[in-house]
């Protein structure tokens, strides 16, 4: 099977070896770093997420990829997601487009909703318009992926016409939409004949194969392209079960807890967390072994053509992400492809 594997970060904030919160700069330094290493260990696709709260140190992902292109080969550069609703598509389409040039078309864009709510407010749009800014701001992106003329007009944003977008790209700009696990949504992405990212941050792989099967039904339905379906999902590696587990824990307690307090989500327990690793769970954080068997029955369980391990989760070490990008490239992915020959 054709299968990329990718790795997807939000900036969190991390500490150091002393505890300390590293400032914004630092993280986004090391993000950096980061996907210098994927690059170097075969890691196809490098993602870097939108956000503008302290927890994250990401909020313009465009600049941070641009960096990683100039000291980077072959990896693939995208977003993990880009909040569509709160920007404007032609902006968002100029700067990818900038990016696949300074990358030598290694640019891809995954947009999205936000689960998250403070760019709204920080960019003047109306949260009772979050559907409906969604809805008409994709497709006005999907005219601008023709790289034509576009004549347009909508009720959120003023009307073009036969206006031209600069810069054109060499090959096309490659663009997935994030979906939580609304079928509206997966009915939507087929509808514009765009690439289907799903966000499994809870349950089982299995517990998606209807949207799925419900996006190949659509894309049939509306004579649309298919592409191949990815998956995104949390995790950590170590050399050990124990040692990952041990690593990875406080960053998911931390991170869970900051946001649930927000939400009314109860205390994030170890026991959750044990059960999150385990079979039935979303997190794919153990051995290379394991987590290689773990993506493997996902990729078989939806018929996937790629996977992206969101490998950075609250307060988790940089040098501890380190060790975990580095087995992901050298022992994860060459592990699945053999399970999946």
């Amino acid at each position: 099977m054709d299968i990329e594997f990718g790795l997807d970060t939000f900036g969190d904030i991390t500490r150091d070896h002393n505890g300390e919160l590293l400032t914004a700069a630092e993280t986004i330094r090391n993000v950096v770093a980061q996907a210098e290493l994927a690059d170097s260990v075969g890691v196809d696709f490098f993602g870097v997420g939108e956000h503008h709260r302290a927890e994250f140190a990401v909020s313009a992902p465009e600049m941070v990829l641009a960096a990683i292109a100039s000291r980077t080969e072959r990896i693939r550069l995208g977003t993990a997601v880009t909040v569509l609703s709160s920007d404007d598509p032609v902006r968002v389409f100029e700067r990818f487009a900038t990016l696949d040039a300074v990358s030598s078309g290694r640019a891809e864009v995954v947009l999205g909703r936000g689960s998250f709510i403070e760019s709204f407010p920080l960019f003047g749009f109306d949260l009772r318009g979050y559907e409906a800014l969604f809805e008409e701001k994709l497709e006005l992106f999907v005219e601008l992926l023709k790289e034509q003329p576009v004549t347009w007009s909508g009720t959120m944003r003023a009307a073009l016409e036969n206006a031209n977008v600069f810069p054109k790209t060499a090959n096309g700009l490659r663009t997935w939409v994030g979906v939580g696990g609304s079928p509206e949504s997966v009915v939507r992405v087929a509808r514009h004949g765009l690439g289907l990212m799903l966000a499994i941050i809870g349950g089982p792989a299995a517990r998606f194969k209807p949207l799925v099967d419900l996006y190949h039904r659509s894309t049939s339905a509306f004579g649309a392209p298919e592409h191949p379906i990815a998956v995104h999902s949390p995790g950590h590696i170590a050399a050990t079960d124990e040692e990952a587990w041990d690593a990875a824990y406080p960053g998911f307690e931390s991170m869970n807890n900051t946001i649930g307090a927000e939400r009314g989500w109860p205390p994030y327990s170890r026991a959750r967390f044990q059960n999150d690793v385990g079979a039935a769970g979303a997190i794919y954080s153990g051995s290379p072994d394991r987590v290689a068997e773990k993506i493997a029955d996902t990729v078989r369980t939806l018929g996937i053509g790629r996977f992206d391990l969101k490998y950075a989760t609250g307060t988790l070490g940089h040098d501890q992400m380190m060790r975990s990008i580095e087995l992901y490239g050298t022992e994860v992915i060459p592990r699945v492809r053999e399970l999946l020959a």
